[in-house]
């Protein structure tokens, strides 16, 4: 299918910031959707299958309704507009209405708009279930949407605290004995989620709540014997838990708490023949009433792009590579 676009206003420097320097912007999102864009000046030329066709020019009347508007526009800030606006759900089911209302996470310094289908599922699912798990990629932002939602419902009073947990397993390294108290030696597994909580929350703010216990900070092993009632539990790299952890973990959530478990399946720190809790729970309990289960991809990586094509590097040498360990046997 062939497409005719043509931008209004004609502006050449509005064109020129659209376009990128050498057409980057354009070839980026060829790239993506698999068109091939032709411009000349306001006038573009949109060629490829017709529903890819279609999502192209409407992005494009988007984007450059920004530009002139005067948002700049980078390959950064281009990469993660055709995140959020969930392109590969929009191939899949173009023609089909959109009954889900778009998910808005709001926090103290901001409002968070989850980036793509996979996220804003995640999100909703969050916000229906008591128990949600979240396996991906790292950058697909499975803990900061995480963080998003637990500051929102304490915010809104839904729950009183913030508890957030992780094993303490060493990524590859022998960190030895580390200094300080107990929240001192498992501050540095945690640093992803107290930077989600700073952002959110402002400094002042984060150390106030964890000073009266509102947000706690707790390593898995510690969490044995308790009942949580009325928090919002964040487990952060399950996949580095047990099996008893895990089993642990989720037989401590009380009434009026949510739990969301996030992890990555492909990088697991256990000891060589511990089996990952996470992978074991995500096979058991798929269908569980009243738990929610997410999957992200490769493609909902929101970091640099070059991160998806090294996800998806790694993705397919251990696929090959699982592949050959079953003919083998």
């Amino acid at each position: 299918m062939q497409q005719s676009l043509t931008l209004e206003p004609d502006d050449a420097r509005h064109l020129a910031t659209l376009c990128g320097h050498l057409d980057c912007h354009l070839r980026q999102i060829e790239q993506r959707l698999g068109v091939t864009i032709s411009a000349r000046g306001s006038h573009l030329q949109l060629s490829g299958p017709s529903v890819n066709v279609a999502t192209a020019e409407s992005l494009l009347i988007h984007l450059y309704t920004e530009v002139c508007q005067g948002v700049e526009l980078s390959p950064e800030s281009l990469h993660l507009q055709l995140q959020q606006a969930g392109l590969e759900h929009l191939l899949e089911s173009a023609g089909q209405p959109n009954v889900a209302p778009i998910q808005i996470i709001r926090t103290k310094r901001s409002s968070i708009k989850p980036r793509g289908k996979n996220q804003q599922d995640y999100v909703r699912t969050i916000k229906q279930h008591d128990i949600n798990f979240g396996i991906g990629p790292a950058g697909t932002g499975k803990t900061y949407l995480a963080v998003a939602c637990a500051v929102e419902a304490l915010l809104e009073e839904q729950v009183r605290r913030i508890l957030l947990v992780r094993p303490a397993v060493e990524a590859g390294e022998k960190l030895g004995f580390l200094p300080g108290d107990l929240t001192q030696k498992i501050d540095p597994y945690l640093r992803p989620l107290y930077d989600a909580l700073y952002e959110m929350l402002g400094f002042e703010t984060v150390n106030k709540y964890i000073e009266r216990n509102i947000i706690e900070v707790a390593p898995l092993a510690f969490m044995r014997g308790r009942t949580l009632n009325n928090a919002f539990i964040i487990l952060d790299e399950a996949q580095n838990t047990t099996r008893e952890q895990m089993k642990m973990f989720l037989t401590r959530i009380g009434f009026g708490s949510t739990a969301v478990i996030t992890g990555d399946a492909t990088q697991i720190d256990l000891p060589r023949g511990a089996h990952s809790g996470l992978i074991h729970a995500s096979k058991l309990l798929t269908g569980v009433d009243g738990l929610g289960m997410i999957y992200f991809d490769n493609k909902d990586v929101v970091r640099h792009p070059l991160v998806q094509r090294i996800v998806a590097a790694y993705d397919s040498i251990e696929s090959s590579s699982n592949e050959l360990d079953q003919g083998r046997r």
